[in-house]
């Protein structure tokens, strides 16, 4: 299976005091044992970089620049990465109006629209219910991957 990664498990992988790092990374390596393909965005790059560095104080990682940049060359390096593609805005803009999407959700619905390109069907994500509206699409928890 393919599966699209949330940014969400992304942060908790590459920061290993998260609580939910153990999970996320025993999700990956069952995942990977079954032989699934697991990709990445540049939009999950730019969501990273945003909470990576912003300080702890404001609910971000307060990691440096430098740091930060290591931690990406390190996803780069571990998962396929989908170029952005034109038809990407063109399908987030049909899904936010079908869907009366509004605030952050419509980050989620970007990747929605990346898997809707790609034909990815599967994205793993802490956040199940966020991606519940959409149709053709299974969210995965990595408790259950």
């Amino acid at each position: 299976m393919t599966y699209l990664l949330d940014t969400n498990v992304l942060l908790r992988f590459g920061y290993p005091l998260a609580p939910e790092h153990p999970l996320v990374l025993n999700a990956f390596r069952a995942l990977r044992i079954r032989g699934d393909d697991l990709f990445i965005t540049p939009q999950n790059i730019v969501e990273f970089w945003s909470v990576a560095t912003r300080p702890a104080a404001v609910n971000g990682l307060g990691l440096s620049c430098a740091d930060t940049e290591a931690q990406i060359h390190s996803l780069l390096s571990q998962f396929g990465l989908l170029e952005d593609d034109p038809t990407i805005f063109f399908r987030w803009r049909r899904l936010v109006n079908a869907h009366q999407v509004i605030g952050r959700q419509v980050h989620d619905a970007r990747l929605v629209a990346v898997m809707q390109t790609y034909r990815i069907p599967h994205v793993l994500t802490l956040n199940v219910a966020d991606f519940a509206r959409y149709g053709g699409i299974t969210a995965v928890h990595p408790a259950d991957a």
